[in-house]
């Protein structure tokens, strides 16, 4: 979720800072944001064009195990049994020729992937590694709600620390804006180390303050050991799991329903972990927290399974988003199938190019999307597209029932993505952002399961049942459209 949904707060997403406010500080926070925005002082930035050669012979690829680098020998081993899962073609040759050049983070074997389905299961897992701390905890999130579920995540923090675990939290200021100071203060008197990310408030602000730069990431990691990450926040939302109504969410329309979300996390351990922790810890230096005390922070890492991962983060500060650029390499090397699910849909031109490029490939292009929403602008903003991509062959499905939370992609059924990112400008130009890259027909195929599931309980959207649209439609996607850039 990349913003306070409607069903939080009065206003939508972007840089509408809604109420209620903590503090006449918070005031003067929203009125000079609304100001930035009137006057148009907030700089506008662009996605890079990313070209990739995929016809260039592959550079030497970097596999990492839990002793540091592997032998030339040893990694072409471990490739060749990756290329042959991929039924024979060189598909994933191509991906990594492309991503060795963009991302700056090895490739890790020895990993353990473990693909969780919406709240309950992840909360499960994430308490009970919580609960089996011994050294530390360090967690990062958007939004932590003051509810039952934000209640049992405090409790457990709190439990640890006073067993002598130390425990750092990094929380957005936007997402968090609801949950009250008491909150945090009960985790800062127990000694707890709370760091609110890029504060509101420019008073409080520990770097340049830069309203529009948010921490979207969700990322859990325990005694450097396991890692949690994905789309889920910590709030009660998810409580209900995506097949059971309950819990308090959004519609298009802006309106509070019971509607559940469906949404996805996964869960890693081994070698991989490392990177995930280094995000953490630059994080938090570069957003100057308190003081820790340094911790067994890089334990050697156990070989916990036969997963291949790459951690990969984004931020503002990168030359360009390697979430995004790593996308693109992958859609543009796709030989059969690309199969995205994605929470907020408002592609920029070289993203459109991309999947109409690979439809026209013949490659099976098929986007699972909202037919819900926590906020209506980015909803519409997207749809705009449809009628662009459903010419071009790409298979348009909108989930029902839900809200849809999910960022997660498939392609050719060896290259799987699970993250916090959304298919938006905010995600690739804004945020902090982390996401995990799995290698492999394995993991492929637990995720394969998870969108068919979803495919079977979507609405496909025809190119004949949606130029038939209302105008009042219409009228919302060219209105939201204006704004997608801020969404």
């Amino acid at each position: 979720m990349p913003y306070p949904s409607a069903a939080r707060f009065p206003h939508n997403k972007g840089l509408h800072i809604p109420i209620p406010l903590r503090s006449p500080l918070k005031v003067i926070a929203q009125t000079m944001a609304a100001l930035l925005l009137v006057l148009g002082l907030v700089g506008c930035k662009s996605l890079p064009r990313v070209v990739p050669d995929l016809e260039r012979r592959p550079p030497p690829v970097r596999l990492e195990g839990s002793q540091g680098p592997l032998s030339a020998e040893r990694s072409r081993a471990i490739l060749e049994r990756l290329r042959a899962s991929g039924q024979g073609s060189d598909v994933l040759s191509r991906h990594l020729a492309v991503e060795e050049a963009v991302v700056g983070s090895p490739l890790t074997v020895g990993n353990k992937a473990v693909l969780l389905e919406d709240g309950p299961a992840t909360y499960r897992a994430m308490l009970a590694a919580i609960e089996a701390a011994k050294d530390h905890i360090h967690l990062e999130t958007y939004i932590l709600d003051d509810d039952d579920i934000g209640q049992q995540f405090a409790n457990a923090l709190i439990a640890k620390q006073r067993q002598g675990v130390q425990v750092l939290l990094i929380h957005d200021s936007v997402g968090t804006l609801r949950t009250p100071d008491a909150f945090f203060q009960r985790l800062t008197d127990t000694g707890i180390r709370v760091l609110e990310f890029n504060p509101l408030n420019p008073a409080l602000a520990r770097t340049t303050w830069e309203l529009n730069e948010r921490d979207h990431r969700k990322l859990l990691i325990v005694d450097g050991r396991i890692a949690f990450l994905g789309g889920i926040n910590i709030s009660g939302v998810y409580s209900s799991g995506s097949f059971a109504s309950g819990g308090r969410s959004g519609t298009g329309d802006g309106k509070t329903d019971d509607t559940p979300w469906r949404d996805t996390h996964i869960q890693l351990q081994g070698p991989v972990v490392a990177e995930f922790q280094k995000m953490f810890l630059d994080t938090w230096k570069t957003q100057k927290g308190e003081a820790y005390t340094e911790r067994d922070f890089y334990p050697t890492p156990d070989l916990a399974g036969r997963h291949v991962v790459r951690a990969i983060a984004s931020s503002p500060q990168d030359n360009y988003s390697q979430i995004y650029a790593t996308l693109l390499s992958a859609i543009g090397s796709a030989e059969s199938t690309v199969y995205l699910t994605n929470a907020y849909f408002a592609p920029d031109p070289q993203l459109l190019e991309a999947l109409q490029d690979a439809a026209a490939r013949g490659v099976d292009v098929r986007l699972i999307l909202p037919s819900k929403t926590d906020s209506w602008l980015i909803f519409h903003a997207g749809r705009n597209y449809y009628t662009q991509l459903l010419k071009a062959g790409v298979k348009i499905y909108e989930r029902q029932g839900v809200i849809l939370h999910t960022k997660a992609g498939l392609i050719d059924g060896v290259w799987s993505t699970i993250g916090s990112t959304n298919l938006d400008w905010r995600s690739f130009l804004h945020n902090y952002e982390v996401n995990a890259v799995v290698l492999g027909t394995e993991f492929g195929d637990q995720l394969q399961k998870l969108f068919n599931a979803d495919l079977a309980e979507s609405k496909q959207i025809t190119l004949h049942e949606w130029t038939r649209r209302g105008l009042l439609l219409r009228a919302k996607e060219l209105f939201a459209r204006a704004w997608e850039y801020w969404l």
